[in-house]
């Protein structure tokens, strides 16, 4: 088996931690436009939804996911965390589009600044989880996904996918050594405090911006942070060739795991920060929900369906159906 694995395609997907399933789907649909893709359960802890929010059809690349563990304590902010998620959108004139939007909406946010020659527009949602939108403008790299027509943000205005994570350490030297050694990224520019790498696709969708802090205290893991990031995989023998590398490197890692929408596996490439490997496939859209009612049904994987009478008596009820109905595009 080749030990040096295929090159990571981009950040896959990135999953946090939610105070309301009810609330985090109405801020993400009609805010923000994203498309619910899937409502499901965490696989590990059947009393949870896991929510994936998504471009018109699931593409990798595109989707942030939520838990909402019963009893979370608010997350504390500090260092060796994922601190910030962005979304990719088309130009600057994009950005333009969402303060007023975020204005309009009363969503807390920042005025519009300059970073790694590109813009970035920072906001938060209700539990205070941290997000920034930035702009693809001159900015090649992986192709970014495809708008949800039926969503209220204009198509030319849209969210079209995930761009670079961010992640707060203070151990720059080792995160460094990890990124490019062991990940194979490339450090492309650093602006004060803040690194910039990418992996080989280049651009927004392949970033990780890594924040040197070495005074903060530790960051504790509640409602409002991120659990773990990510990274796109092409397929099972792929991830079979990464858990061998990860293997070679001294690092310990989950094995192959089965999540049914795609396969995974786990590793603290750095200690507290927990990093995923995913494949692209299989997705999102199958004979159980059809592309036209993504997300509306309650979809339970097939290792689960044993338990599916107490995992409905277990979860609140949430209304997510969308079919029959359009909104109207918000201008």
């Amino acid at each position: 088996m080749n030990t040096n694995p295929l090159p990571l395609g981009g950040i896959h997907h990135v999953t946090a931690i939610t105070s309301s399933a009810n609330e985090i789907y109405q801020f993400f649909t009609r805010v923000l436009g994203l498309r619910l893709v899937k409502k499901t359960v965490n696989q590990d802890d059947i009393r949870a939804y896991h929510l994936f929010f998504a471009d018109d059809r699931g593409n990798p690349g595109t989707d942030m996911t939520f838990f909402d563990f019963a009893k979370s304590p608010k997350a504390v902010r500090g260092t060796n965390e994922i601190y910030r998620t962005s979304f990719r959108v088309k130009d600057d004139k994009s950005l333009a589009y969402w303060l007023n939007r975020f204005q309009r909406y009363q969503v807390k946010h920042e005025p519009i600044k300059t970073m790694f020659g590109r813009k970035w527009l920072n906001f938060m949602d209700f539990d205070e989880q941290m997000y920034t939108l930035v702009s693809d403008e001159k900015i090649p790299g992986v192709a970014g996904g495809e708008p949800w027509h039926l969503g209220p943000v204009p198509d030319e205005f849209a969210i079209i996918g995930l761009g670079p994570i961010f992640i707060r350490v203070n151990e720059w030297e080792l995160m460094h050594r990890q990124l490019t050694q062991v990940m194979g990224l490339t450090l492309i520019l650093k602006e004060g405090s803040m690194s910039l790498y990418e992996m080989t696709p280049k651009g927004n969708g392949a970033g990780v911006v890594i924040d040197y802090q070495r005074m903060l205290g530790q960051a504790i893991q509640g409602y409002g942070s991120v659990h773990h990031v990510a990274f796109r995989i092409k397929d099972r023998e792929e991830l079979d060739e990464w858990r061998v590398h990860l293997l070679q490197n001294k690092i310990p890692n989950s094995g192959f795991v089965d999540r049914y929408y795609f396969q995974s596996l786990y590793a603290r490439i750095y200690p507290k920060v927990l990093f995923e490997f995913a494949t692209d496939g299989p997705g999102f859209i199958d004979e159980e929900e059809p592309y036209e009612t993504l997300g509306e049904t309650l979809s339970i994987p097939p290792h689960l369906k044993i338990k599916s009478d107490l995992i409905k008596q277990m979860i609140k009820p949430l209304n997510t159906k969308r079919s029959g109905f359009v909104f109207p595009k918000e201008y």
